[in-house]
């Protein structure tokens, strides 16, 4: 596998670019981190002049990590007139004045100087001097202009593979493809719906636990709420995850959908017992027994959490105020959604005669306070949830019998 960046699964690129030319260089590694950028950046032909350590330079290539094919290209010569004979453009690198009359460039306009001549077909070169004190006054009279960076003037010296980069950088951003990758686009910007339906949920449970204070101040913190998200311009799989969360810690203030004491089958068998024994009420109050809706939230049967699970990160059923283990006068709904009036039932694989006597009653109560009741199998749901799903969703969008 490719790493930090080489990859040689790819195509090198070959384009006609400048000579790089280094005068009499004095260590190897220099030479090999030299023709390192130089790869980097798309050039390939450099000449050396009377390098101080001979050549070939084991340093050079172990500096090099993988620019060989430059190392071995190079080409040795006694002096500077030798290595610039077939040029007809040579620019030279230095960090002093030399009190010459010549054009003085940066390396931006360096590169700009020299495209139309490396188009043309000709010979062009940059020279760099040595480690120590740069070029000589003779060799950058050899020179047609000058190229010095903006740096500090207290600190105006660069190693020479330095120089070497920000040179090639300036002609490979200006030859060059541009940034190898972008980017990726992973998901489609979140349309309006989805953002009123994540708005709707996030808005709701804020209001459960009394953020818009004072109350005159609501519609002010509502609109500055909707703002910070629309200026994100988020996807929708941001809107999907800032929906998860919201509703993960709605939940979590309620009981977690893991987190409980009972595994899936001692949770069937719980909400087993709690059937069979008069759906969890106390003979004289009018509701279930304080903490249980709770309990049963911490404690969901694999086919509630698998339904949930499921219900949550399908975006037809966002907005529409779905809850779990929630306490509907004296029964606790599988799943209610108090704005549709509608109850979730899940139906158990196996069922006592007295606990399928309550759950009737329970519908029946349900339905003659205006509950629709939509029964599910568990077996459906382990089976394929998404299809549960969708019938769900075609019932809720079937008018009601009663309309």
């Amino acid at each position: 596998m490719p790493g930090a960046g080489t990859d040689k699964t790819k195509t090198w690129v070959v384009a006609p670019a400048p000579v790089v030319i280094l005068v009499e260089p004095q260590l190897g590694e220099n030479i090999g981190a030299a023709a390192r950028v130089m790869a980097n950046f798309g050039l390939s032909r450099l000449r050396l002049v009377a390098p101080k350590q001979g050549w070939p330079n084991p340093k050079a290539h172990m500096m090099a990590a993988g620019a060989d094919r430059v190392l071995e290209s190079a080409v040795l010569y006694d002096t500077l007139k030798d290595a610039i004979a077939d040029c007809t453009q040579v620019l030279a690198c230095t960090a002093r004045a030399h009190d010459q009359a010549k054009p003085v460039l940066s390396p931006e306009a360096a590169a700009a100087t020299l495209a139309p001549p490396v188009a043309a077909g000709e010979t062009v070169a940059i020279v760099f001097g040595r480690e120590r004190n740069g070029l000589e006054n003779e060799e950058v009279g050899l020179a047609d202009a000058i190229v010095t960076f903006p740096v500090n003037p207290a600190f105006a010296s660069l190693n020479l593979a330095q120089a070497v980069s920000v040179v090639s950088y300036e002609w490979f951003k200006l030859t060059g493809t541009g940034l190898p990758f972008a980017m990726p686009v992973r998901s489609q910007p979140a349309p309006k719906e989805q953002l009123l339906a994540f708005f709707g949920d996030l808005e709701r449970e804020l209001e459960t636990v009394e953020f818009f204070r004072p109350a005159e101040k609501r519609e002010t913190m509502t609109i500055n709420l909707r703002n910070i998200f629309s200026r994100m311009q988020p996807s929708r799989q941001d809107i999907q995850t800032l929906h998860g969360v919201i509703m993960a810690i709605a939940e979590g203030r309620k009981g977690p959908a893991r987190g409980g004491v009972l595994d899936g089958d001692e949770a069937s068998l719980l909400r087993k017992l709690l059937a069979e024994h008069g759906d969890g009420k106390v003979p004289g109050e009018r509701g279930p027994v304080r903490g249980l809706s709770r309990l049963l939230r911490r404690n969901p049967t694999e086919a509630e959490r698998t339904l949930w699970a499921a219900l949550i990160a399908d975006r037809r059923f966002a907005g529409q105020g779905f809850k779990r283990q929630v306490p509907v006068g004296p029964h606790i709904a599988d799943l209610v959604s108090f704005p549709l009036r509608t109850v979730i039932d899940i139906e158990p694989r196996e069922e006592a005669d007295e606990a399928r006597t309550a759950r009737a009653d329970k519908r029946a109560w349900l339905s003659a306070r205006d509950y629709r009741v939509l029964p599910v199998a568990a077996g459906a749901i382990e089976a394929d949830p998404h299809a549960v799903l969708d019938a769900l969703a075609t019932a809720l969008a079937a008018p009601r019998a009663d309309a």
